[in-house]
């Protein structure tokens, strides 16, 4: 069996040979945006772009707007993640990237400038990558206790290198 998944039925494996539709996700597009779109038959993530100019000094941050509305079915939620070739060539990281399917305004990715020259951004250049995943939410409750782990409390880099 491919990837060495064992499983009764296709229903039962985490990936299943066919793949599943993708979700449909209707978007507003105003002037100067584009729609998101994916690079590559296999990329995770969708390009997003920016829909107007910005320059991000080392060390900033800008909210860079993108001119798109999402409308992210209920059960998903938006994840905006860095594009590996900004990172590595020019130090910009994303922060705040969650899209929650209730929001409806524009789409804004905001980077910050890890490097030592000031970045420029052109409208439609790539800045993040949108992913669209199911989300799970958790039901909350206070208790007196709770299991313990090997682990336990370690913390940061409690597990190695």
């Amino acid at each position: 069996m491919a990837c060495g998944i064992l499983s009764e039925s296709p229903e039962e494996s985490p990936m299943p040979d066919i793949p599943r539709a993708p979700v449909p996700l209707p978007a507003l597009v105003d002037a100067g945006g584009s729609l998101p779109d994916y690079a590559s038959a296999g990329a995770a993530g969708a390009d997003l772009r920016a829909s107007e100019a910005v320059e991000i000094a080392p060390g900033g941050r800008a909210a860079v707007p993108t001119g798109v509305r999402l409308q992210i079915p209920p059960g998903h939620v938006g994840l905006v993640w860095p594009r590996s070739g900004l990172a590595v060539r020019h130090g910009i990281d994303t922060l705040a990237g969650v899209i929650d399917s209730d929001y409806r305004g524009e789409v804004r990715v905001v980077l910050v400038n890890h490097g030592h020259e000031s970045f420029r951004i052109a409208p439609g250049d790539r800045v993040a990558q949108l992913l669209v995943q199911r989300v799970e939410r958790a039901d909350f409750t206070a208790a007196p206790q709770i299991d313990d782990t090997d682990r336990g409390r370690g913390g940061f880099g409690s597990t190695g290198r």
